[in-house]
């Protein structure tokens, strides 16, 4: 192991930016698939691992969706949380905040009740046996209609009190933020976090619209900020957490080469920047994974590395308190 593998590999850190279903492992899909008597087409594990392949975001998603369709009682949203939080400990991820599309679920039948409960069954299991703190994210599929995301926030009122916030996510072109507008105003007023996909795919307008005319808590990707130098002094002057996800943007040609990610520039600029898995069942790594290979293809410094993994927490939607408790482990972690 690299100097620099273990510096990572040894850095308490927090995942802001997951999406659980995008975590299904092929192996894990196969068995809950057999479990639940439904045909899936891939014969062998290898089959399934070589549909895992795609080269854009809709190819991505074409196949994202497919695989949840196995995804059908409340057991199988434990395991495939429970599967992520016990990969994630691995990589001394203390905190997560995690996306979940529930109208991906409600849209095929399955209960709203069915998919958070096992979700948060499982996350409780993770903070007592594992150590990792969570919150949840509730997001709405943006290529679906306003009125649709409506709807589901007057299914989920239940939970409102057991997640932390919302996002918008699925496919960014054609979809901007504005069409969400109603929606996200009305989840601000019920006291919900804000998390916006922009920039990835859209162009810097999308981002625009999400951090000042939505007033998004935080963005998601958030790439082509870069390109728009009002954005950015808006992003340097607010703070507003960027989660990056270098793996991801990588598998879906949001950049041709990782040494192409924005990351290094960001850091640089004084943008409070995370470092992130998005899909990692698809995308190539966890977070460890994206840590190390976005480090090595941008040459980051022992110093940038530890302000990625404390940016995680500052980013994070925890007290005060608790920030500063994990931004001491890391100090103690590095002798300081």
């Amino acid at each position: 192991m690299t100097d620099r593998a273990a510096l990572i590999a040894k850095l308490p850190k927090a995942e802001l930016h997951l999406h659980i279903e995008g975590s299904f492992e092929p192996e894990l899909m196969m068995m809950i698939a057999q479990r639940n008597g439904i045909s899936v087409p891939f014969k062998t594990l290898d089959e399934a691992r070589a549909a895992y392949a795609f080269s854009n975001l809709q190819e991505f998603l074409d196949i994202y969706y497919q695989g949840m369709a196995v995804l059908l009682h409340k057991q199988d949203f434990y395991d495939l949380t429970w599967a992520y939080l016990e990969r994630v400990a691995a990589d001394n991820v203390r905190h997560v905040e995690i996306f979940f599309d529930p109208q991906a679920h409600t849209e095929r039948g399955v209960a709203f009740s069915t998919v958070a409960d096992g979700i948060l069954e499982a996350l409780a299991d993770g903070e007592t046996r594992l150590g990792i703190t969570s919150h949840l994210i509730m997001s709405f599929l943006r290529h679906l209609s306003e009125e649709d995301g409506f709807a589901l926030l007057e299914e989920s009122r239940p939970y409102h009190s057991r997640f932390i916030g919302v996002g918008l996510d699925s496919s960014e072109i054609g979809h901007p933020p504005s069409k969400f507008a109603r929606l996200f105003a009305k989840c601000r007023e019920l006291g919900f976090k804000l998390c916006l996909h922009a920039g990835e795919e859209g162009p810097p307008e999308y981002v625009r619209e999400a951090l000042i005319d939505i007033g998004a808590d935080r963005i998601d990707h958030g790439n082509r900020s870069m390109e728009d130098a009002g954005l950015l002094k808006v992003l340097q002057d607010t703070q507003t957490p960027l989660t990056n996800c270098p793996l991801s943007n990588l598998s879906l040609c949001v950049i041709d080469d990782l040494r192409d990610s924005p990351l290094k520039t960001q850091l640089e600029a004084g943008l409070l920047v995370t470092v992130n898995s998005d899909d990692p069942a698809y995308f190539g790594g966890y977070v460890n994974q994206n840590y190390r290979e976005v480090a090595d293809a941008l040459n980051l410094s022992n110093d940038q590395i530890i302000q990625l993994a404390r940016n995680s927490f500052t980013a994070a939607f925890m007290s005060d308190a608790d920030k500063v408790g994990h931004l001491a482990e890391i100090d103690t972690v590095l002798g300081i």
